[in-house]
């Protein structure tokens, strides 16, 4: 199989590491593609993300990298593009994720802290967590549509601190219902889901995303998956991997995706 990692942020964003420094663990590792998404520019929040000239010196560096390994690894030129953030340069791929609670002009983060998400749910949604669910949701659906990515980034990145499901039921008909209309309206476009392994991190949920819920009904629907650890240090860039796969052969997929030559392909599991 391909081993290829397309979620990876380096120190143009919140990454620990240069993106050298990766492409060098990558090979070792034995990958055949390492693709970087750093986070895209928004200028109502700039404390995570690349800025506007950072960005251009970010795709000029794995540029020169490309060219420096390409006999070794393929390396891909990506974007982790906000819902909120604008950002018209061509990329190798798109990763579209969400990242912010929206309303009336004020932001809250939904994967911050299990206190900042509490503050949302208090200030957007008058203490009902299933409303920040459905509107997170809401907002899921639509990534497609407004970013154009290629990726679904996290899907359910709202359960990130729900450990033990400590915030909410995952069987609450609000919180399926809501997740479920997201999926099915993402399934009718050519979009790939991530199965993104960094849910099982210490301190966060302890299950990767999306669901195994969600991920069956991606399986019987016919849906693309894509396995990546939303990798932060070069040490994690396959972290997870081989229960990623074991999970999805589990759950009815016959293939995952692949990156080979600058082209989305499907390989065998």
């Amino acid at each position: 199989m391909i081993k290829c990692n397309l979620h990876t942020h380096s120190t143009f964003c919140d990454g620990n590491d240069k993106i050298e420094d990766t492409v060098l663990c990558a090979i070792e590792k034995g990958f055949d593609a390492i693709g970087f998404s750093g986070h895209s520019f928004t200028d109502f929040d700039l404390r995570f993300c690349m800025s506007d000239i950072e960005t251009g010196i970010y795709i000029a560096n794995i540029n020169t990298l490309k060219e420096k390994y390409k006999d070794k690894i393929e390396i891909c030129c990506g974007l982790e593009k906000d819902y909120l953030a604008t950002d018209d340069r061509e990329y190798d791929y798109t990763i579209g994720s969400v990242h912010y609670f929206s309303k009336d002009g004020k932001l809250h983060d939904v994967d911050l802290t299990v206190e900042e998400l509490k503050i949302a749910t208090e200030e957007f949604y008058d203490m009902d967590i299933y409303t920040a669910c459905e509107e997170y949701f809401k907002t899921v659906a639509d990534v497609k549509r407004k970013t154009d990515c290629d990726i679904i980034g996290h899907f359910d990145l709202i359960k990130k601190f729900n450990i033990n499901e400590c915030l909410f039921s995952y069987s609450n008909k609000r919180y399926t219902n809501a997740s479920m209309d997201a999926l099915n309206e993402l399934l009718k476009t050519d979009v790939i889901f991530e199965l993104n392994t960094s849910g099982t991190f210490a301190g966060r949920c302890g299950n990767m995303y999306p669901s195994d819920t969600i991920l069956k009904e991606i399986a019987n629907k016919g849906g693309r998956v894509i396995v990546t650890s939303d990798c932060h240090k070069k040490e994690l860039l396959d972290y997870g991997f081989d229960d990623a796969y074991e999970k999805l052969k589990n759950l009815g997929f016959k293939s995952v995706c692949a990156i080979q030559k600058g082209a989305f392909i499907e390989q065998n599991l």
